[in-house]
C-alpha cells in the first residue's frame, strides 16, 4: 500500500497534481515568451532568439535527465 502524504494524497496523486500545475505554468510562460516574436512591437536579432532557445533547451535537458538518471544522492558506505 502506498504511503499517504498530507491531505490524504498518496505520492502518485501528489505527483500528478503538482506536475500538471507546473507543466501548465511552463506552457503558459512559453506562450507568453512567444508574444515577443511580434516584430511590430519588438526588435531582436536572430542571435538573441538562438540564445533564448539554447538556454531553454539546456534547462529542459537537465530536467529530463533528472527523470532518466539514477539519483546522485547516494552516500558513500564502507
Amino acid at each position: 500500500m502506498a504511503k499517504r502524504t498530507r491531505k490524504g494524497e498518496d505520492k502518485r496523486d501528489r505527483f500528478r497534481r503538482l506536475a500538471q500545475q507546473r507543466t501548465n505554468l511552463v506552457l503558459k510562460r512559453l506562450k507568453i515568451l512567444g508574444n515577443c516574436a511580434d516584430k511590430s512591437r519588438y526588435e531582436y536579432a536572430k542571435e538573441d532568439v538562438e540564445r533564448i532557445f539554447v538556454a531553454i533547451d539546456r534547462r529542459l535537458n537537465k530536467t529530463k535527465a533528472r527523470y532518466e538518471l539514477p539519483s546522485d544522492r547516494e552516500q558513500f558506505k564502507l
